[in-house]
């Protein structure tokens, strides 16, 4: 496969500045994950990502789907017998 083909098959190409010194850090840490540069800071910054994203706590959702999860708030709460039987089993600890 030649390197234009390897690159087309990618999304897009993202560009980062970094020192001398962070670029070291980077390859060492790298170097211990086993993987190359690119993957280690793609992999850790969509970590960090994730990470904020899930504590937010304020989203916006369209009329119809706003609805839809008022619904589903308002339902019944499902019965899920294995966990009945796990909250009913003394704890452990």
């Amino acid at each position: 496969m030649s390197r234009r083909e390897n690159t087309t098959q990618k999304e897009k190409r993202l560009s980062i500045r970094a020192t001398e010194p962070q670029k070291m850090i980077l390859a060492q840490a790298a170097r211990v994950r086993g993987t190359n540069v690119s993957q280690f800071v793609l992999q850790a910054s969509l970590n960090a990502a994730h990470m904020l994203l899930v504590d937010q706590t304020v989203f916006q959702l369209p009329p119809d789907q706003w609805e839809a999860f008022c619904q589903r708030l308002d339902e019944p709460p499902k019965v899920i017998p294995a966990l009945q039987t796990l909250f009913n089993e003394r704890d452990p600890f």
